[in-house]
């Protein structure tokens, strides 16, 4: 393979060292930007420019860059050899078959075969990344070092059922921004929304069970529903007209919704559709995922606390910070000590010094302002970036600004959305996820996923800017050559 001159390589890096967020320490933008071109651009053994050309060219402090180096060696990615130089280091695949462990189950075979999680989880336009930038972080240690002062070493131990004050803390947040009035005894606190979908599937079905999902779907819930050994039907939902013909055959086990926006076309939900689906379904149990939280104004929410089917999944990773890893479901008072019980059995509790920390920050109304900041923050950015992508041409639709992290962005049908985002990667190193992967047998919607978590200012209208140039391009290439690029 040719190497590329120390000139390209210098120019490449700077480039994507530019692209990272404004807000992030110089150290971990070199950082970011040099492991994104490892894991797309470069060939294992690419030789990197010397040291001092690089700070030099990229304006950082030696320290800078060998902290930054440091952490790629240590996580794999590159080899230094002392006065010779750097180079990249892939993780090589041995090419003979291992004969000492035996093969995956089926299940987790088939999870891996799907679509997943990004391998890339920074840059401008990745989703489902909350700002994590300008998150309180100080009042956050503060709260810690109050919280065990005190040493209490009750906080040390297993919990049963969950912290106290945390549940009492989420039932007033749920009471003032989505006007859902539960008893403290239907909260059970959960490890993110995964482990709380992973809890519903465990005690309200069995393998093989049925669950309906909407096209296009969540992949984080199809992977937890096809791990668990359910068998998946989807029913395709178009923003403004519903669910439509035909749908998946009635009475599955489980009907998974998300919540007050649609993940992951980024548009209000309806709850008038989803009642209409479940009524012509007729589930057994309805989950349904708060899963972009947005504002609290008017919730399209199908879940009322007093019916005896209905899950409420919550989380607040997408609130917060994806690290936190602490949400929550609502479940039917006459299953709520089972499913908790259950809970204890299975997985057992802890992280209490987590719990505790939380239900402060929510009693003090930290939360409350975070959130009503933040739904401004991401509406201003959604009205930016959905002005410089308007009227591009094969772009038919947009989901609409609103004050959540993603939107969605639909294209011609003669347009390949998975070919249009690995050329917006090769040739503008922007991500963003192709709607086509997480759409249905029958569902032939293309177009883009994308997320304004971690861009904001002038770095959102640059790499708008650039996005918008990048799909024109693609879309002027592939349409005067039919199809060729």
């Amino acid at each position: 393979m040719t190497e590329q001159s120390t000139p390209a390589l210098l120019a490449q890096i700077e480039r994507r060292y530019r692209a990272q967020a404004d807000p992030l320490s110089k150290r971990c933008r070199l950082e970011q930007a040099l492991r994104e071109l490892i894991e797309t651009s470069w060939h294992n053994g690419q030789r990197l420019p010397g040291h001092r050309a690089l700070c030099r060219h990229l304006g950082v402090a030696r320290n800078t860059l060998a902290g930054a180096i440091d952490t790629l060696q240590q996580q794999g990615y590159l080899l230094t050899d002392h006065g010779r130089g750097t180079w990249v280091r892939k993780a090589l695949v041995s090419s003979v078959p291992s004969t000492s462990a035996p093969a995956l189950s089926a299940r987790a075979d088939a999870v891996l075969a799907e679509v997943g999680a990004s391998h890339i989880q920074s840059g401008a336009f990745v989703p489902g990344v909350p700002d994590i930038m300008h998150f309180p972080i100080a009042k956050w240690r503060h709260l810690y070092s109050r919280i065990t002062a005190p040493h209490n070493t009750l906080m040390l131990s297993y919990s049963s059922g969950g912290y106290g004050p945390l549940k009492r803390a989420i039932a007033d947040f749920l009471e003032r921004w989505r006007g859902i009035r539960c008893e403290l005894d239907q909260i059970i606190i959960t490890e993110g929304a995964h482990h709380g979908m992973q809890l519903c599937t465990l005690a309200l079905a069995d393998h093989g069970d049925r669950v309906v999902m909407d096209s296009p779907f969540y992949w984080g819930a199809r992977n937890v529903f096809m791990g668990s050994g359910l068998t998946l039907d989807h029913a395709i939902w178009q923003p403004a007209t519903g669910y439509v013909s035909p749908l998946p055959p009635a009475q599955p086990r489980l009907l998974y919704f998300t919540g007050s926006h649609h993940y992951p076309m980024g548009y209000h939900t309806v709850s008038a559709h989803k009642r209409d689906l479940a009524e012509r379904l007729s589930p057994t149990w309805i989950l349904e995922d708060d899963y972009e939280f947005g504002n609290g104004h008017a919730p399209d929410l199908l879940f009322t606390p007093d019916t005896s089917n209905h899950v409420l999944i919550g989380s607040f990773s997408k609130l917060m910070f994806p690290g936190l890893r602490l949400g929550y479901l609502v479940v039917p008072r006459g299953i709520s000590a089972a499913v908790n019980r259950l809970r204890s059995e299975i997985f057992r509790e802890g992280r209490l010094l987590d719990q505790a920390v939380l239900a402060t920050f929510i009693a003090e109304g930290d939360l409350d302002t975070w959130c009503r900041r933040m739904s401004r923050a991401y509406l201003e950015r959604q009205q930016r970036l959905h002005r410089l992508l308007s009227g591009l041409p094969g772009v038919c639709a947009l989901s609409p600004p609103s004050g959540n992290i993603s939107l969605s962005l639909q294209l011609d049908a003669d347009l390949d959305d998975e070919r249009l985002s690995q050329y917006l990667l090769t040739h503008h190193h922007l991500v963003a996820r192709p709607l086509s992967r997480v759409c249905a047998a029958g569902d032939p919607r293309r177009g883009l996923i994308l997320g304004i978590g971690m861009i904001e200012g002038e770095t959102l209208e640059r790499q708008g800017r650039l996005l918008a140039r990048g799909i024109r391009e693609f879309v002027q290439r592939q349409r005067r050559r039919g199809g060729a690029l």
